[in-house]
């Protein structure tokens, strides 16, 4: 579960907030109950069986794939670009530099890009400060640009 259903989909006067402020003492009040992370339940637990994943599964949209990101052509040449410029970004160690840039790589930039119709057009809309997803693409466009214009007055070829 992401933490954009509480709040967003489980509203404050729910309790939601007051139940997961109370939830880690009371769950932890036993002591055979624990938290880990999911590498450290993969490494105390032996597999039961294997799940084959062929194909990306996600919580979006109809279709339940990668489309709600990387469905029409600003999504896909935006993101293309944006990977493009990883390495020559990285290299430049300017740490304000690369967390913009890593800023940029956030999945919803590309959900806003989204030109999907009917109810899956209505759920980008509505989570979108964008008006369009034209307008998204070109706000995310021109924080691109302004990254490829740092590193060119870094001197790094873009």
């Amino acid at each position: 579960m992401d933490y954009e259903t509480f709040g967003e989909h489980q509203w404050d006067d729910t309790g939601i907030f007051d139940f997961l402020s109370h939830l880690p003492k009371e769950w932890l009040a036993n002591p055979h109950h624990t938290f880990m992370t999911v590498s450290e339940a993969a490494d105390a637990f032996e597999p039961t069986d294997r799940v084959d994943m062929p194909n990306t599964v996600t919580w979006a949209d109809t279709e339940r794939d990668l489309t709600a990101w990387l469905g029409n052509s600003m999504q896909t040449g935006s993101i293309r670009a944006l990977y493009d410029l990883e390495g020559r970004v990285l290299s430049t160690g300017d740490q304000s530099l690369i967390e913009d840039w890593r800023r940029l790589t956030t999945s919803d930039h590309f959900y806003y890009m989204c030109t999907k119709y009917f109810n899956d057009g209505d759920v980008h809309a509505y989570f979108s400060p964008y008006d369009t997803p034209y307008e998204a693409y070109m706000n995310f466009m021109n924080a691109y640009h302004d990254v490829k214009f740092r590193l060119a007055e870094k001197g790094v070829e873009v």
